[in-house]
């Protein structure tokens, strides 16, 4: 968490997939977004890393700072939770989904 915590502040810019897996991003951005289409394009890492720290605690208010290891721990427990029963919901629904997104693997 903490290398995290470091690359978001040097290098806030880079796309997320530096640290997230493609299946990671996309199920974090239909979980806070409500959206099970994620976009074509990964989100830069700081915008990952603040979707992924609300579920942590993290309220993201104008004077609250940058997210801390204690709340990218709590957020990336949550995705960790979150993303197979995701891929499960995902590959059960896709042929009734228009526009729907690739089948996960099965990892």
């Amino acid at each position: 968490m903490y290398f995290i915590y470091l690359i978001t502040g040097e290098k806030p810019n880079i796309h997320c997939t530096v640290v997230f897996e493609e299946d990671e991003w996309k199920v974090l951005y239909a979980y806070v977004n409500k959206d099970p289409i994620p976009p074509d394009k990964a989100p830069t890492l700081i915008e990952a890393v603040n979707k992924v720290t609300g579920p942590g605690g993290f309220l993201g208010r104008k004077s609250d700072g940058h997210p801390g290891t204690k709340t990218l721990y709590r957020g990336f427990t949550r995705l960790m939770d979150i993303t197979p029963n995701y891929k499960i919901v995902m590959n059960m629904l896709a042929p009734y989904l228009p526009n729907s997104p690739p089948v996960f693997s099965n990892r």
